[in-house]
């Protein structure tokens, strides 16, 4: 791509300062990531023949045990409905079962199956093998301080509370 813009074409001028540049180049290099961490991740899922949200769902309930559909809504950072669908799809492909909690009946619990538990089993080896082999452009130390500075990032702007 050329530097030079096309004629009659005039760039916005920049009116912001350099700490709002050092934050909108941090805020547009996390996306950029973002986006290609998961494109990648989905892609690996699929050879599971399972979408990203169906493969954290059946990971959330492995590694955790039953949740109440509420609590696996919270873990995977979705919609109540989101999660109704995504159970939908795997109850009909008998990995995992739901029922009314004995506590309070109106709370939905899901759990896997026999089958649901040998997928996971099966397939999270491997995929925790994809995740560090997707890391490799960070020593372990690099990963770490970058998990230590996103986490007080997120942290931070869940306790202000912003954009609700």
């Amino acid at each position: 791509m050329s530097d030079v813009e096309p004629l009659g074409v005039e760039r916005a001028p920049r009116a912001w300062s350099e700490s709002q540049a050092v934050a909108m180049g941090l805020w547009i290099a996390l996306a950029r990531a973002y986006a290609t961490y998961t494109k990648a991740v989905a892609a690996k899922v699929q050879e599971y023949d399972l979408t990203v949200p169906q493969f954290g769902a059946l990971e959330a309930l492995y590694h955790l045990g039953p949740l109440s559909l509420g609590e696996l809504a919270d873990k995977l950072l979705v919609t109540g409905g989101n999660v109704t669908y995504v159970m939908d799809r795997l109850e009909a492909l008998g990995l995992v079962t739901r029922y009314r909690s004995d506590q309070d009946r109106r709370v939905v619990r899901a759990e896997l199956t026999a089958e649901g538990r040998a997928l996971v089993a099966r397939v999270f080896p491997g995929h925790a093998a994809y995740i560090e082999y997707l890391c490799r452009h960070l020593d372990a130390t690099e990963q770490q301080e970058l998990r230590r500075l996103l986490k007080q990032l997120g942290k931070g702007i869940a306790a202000e509370d912003l954009g609700k």
